[in-house]
């Protein structure tokens, strides 16, 4: 009899910003890593032979929860990574449910019709995913594997190893959580599901001593949609909405640098302004009605995916020292770094790649 434990990626940058991250690579969250070192501690002990893993960076990265400690050299395996989701990659997903929801609706519950331009169709990636798995299975003849892919992949092969047809999927077969593990066995003709999405090394007093009590965007919830402000006609909306985010006295906003508004359907709940330096964050702020909603880390996000394309591996701000926004800083994985003039606080946070885990 042969073993696969099929588990999904930890917590990546697209899960918490809420941008669909497809076959783009993007890399663990602070949350996400807290995850890698749980899943280790669960596999602590277990034999495993062999691990397998999709070439994405964040299915890499997860994978090392288990080859790292048993010295071995994990197997990358294309065929493994997450549904391409063509001209929707890089999007956020408030963009996308505003601009496809039909579409969108079919992503999540009618994975048999979906289709989009550029994108694989979800049959498409259930043919090279199983195929992959039934391989996998046959070269390990006896033996234990891990197999590290993604949420879409992980869910159509669950459900469809349990005879659920892709029509079905959506309402029959859930998303697991980030490095939620499924047991599969395969005796040499047939693979089947012994156990799915078990996240209980999610659930120990160590991994739960470090979660927030604050709410976190999850699953498929659209979040906000970002689109540069228009001056002059948008001036008084901006002006509001910068009145409605401040303590006191903030940075206003700099007509000459690239900045983006974010908007939970027609209303706008936050604002980001880039630069001048590389990395830099100028402005941030999110209404005081619609803070601790999971918004503000969107902002963050935007800021990653404008700067790390020009070459940052940090972004970096400013803030006036012990102001309110030093916890949510925290939260969002960065650090004080030493004075930024008179009265006011660098704070930084890296977002470069780690090597090891680059293809």
């Amino acid at each position: 009899m042969t073993t696969i434990y099929l588990i999904r990626h930890a917590e990546a940058e697209g899960n918490l910003y809420r941008i669909a991250q497809g076959q783009d690579d993007s890399a663990l969250t602070d949350r996400g890593w807290r995850q890698v070192r749980a899943l280790e501690r669960r596999f602590a002990g277990v034999h495993i032979d062999e691990v397998y893993t999709s070439d994405l960076y964040r299915a890499r990265a997860t994978a090392s929860a288990l080859y790292l400690p048993r010295n071995l050299t994990p197997h990358l395996e294309r065929d493994l990574r997450e549904i391409h989701v063509g001209v929707w990659e890089r999007k956020t997903w408030g963009e996308i449910v505003r601009r496809w929801p039909d579409q969108m609706a079919d992503f999540g519950q009618r994975m048999d019709r979906w289709r989009m331009e550029g994108a694989e169709t979800p049959a498409q990636v259930l043919e090279r995913a199983l195929g992959a798995l039934r391989r996998i299975a046959a070269e390990n003849g006896g033996k234990t594997a891990a197999v590290f892919s993604h949420g879409y992949v992980i869910r159509l092969v669950l459900a469809n190893l349990q005879g659920i047809s892709l029509r079905d999927t959506g309402s029959r077969s859930p998303t697991g959580d980030n490095t939620a593990v499924s047991c599969l066995e395969w005796d040499g003709e047939r693979l089947w599901v012994v156990r799915q999405n078990d996240n209980s090394h999610l659930l120990t007093p160590e991994y739960l001593a470090g979660e927030k009590v604050r709410r976190r965007a999850n699953g498929l919830e659209p979040g906000l949609r970002f689109t540069p402000p228009q001056l002059p006609e948008q001036r008084d909306l901006l002006s509001e909405l910068l009145a409605a985010s401040r303590e006191g006295d903030g940075p206003a906003l700099d007509p000459g640098r690239p900045a983006l508004v974010g908007w939970l359907g027609e209303e706008s709940v936050g604002l980001v302004q880039f630069g001048p330096g590389e990395g830099e964050i100028a402005l941030a702020c999110v209404r005081r009605d619609c803070r601790r909603q999971g918004f503000g880390v969107q902002l963050i996000g935007q800021a990653v995916y404008h700067w790390r394309p020009l070459g940052a591996d940090r972004l970096r701000a400013a803030l006036p020292e012990g102001c309110a926004a030093e916890e949510f800083m925290r939260d969002c994985g960065f650090v004080p770094a030493g004075q930024a003039g008179p009265g006011r606080t660098l704070w930084v946070k890296d977002i470069g790649f780690d090597p090891m885990f680059k293809s």
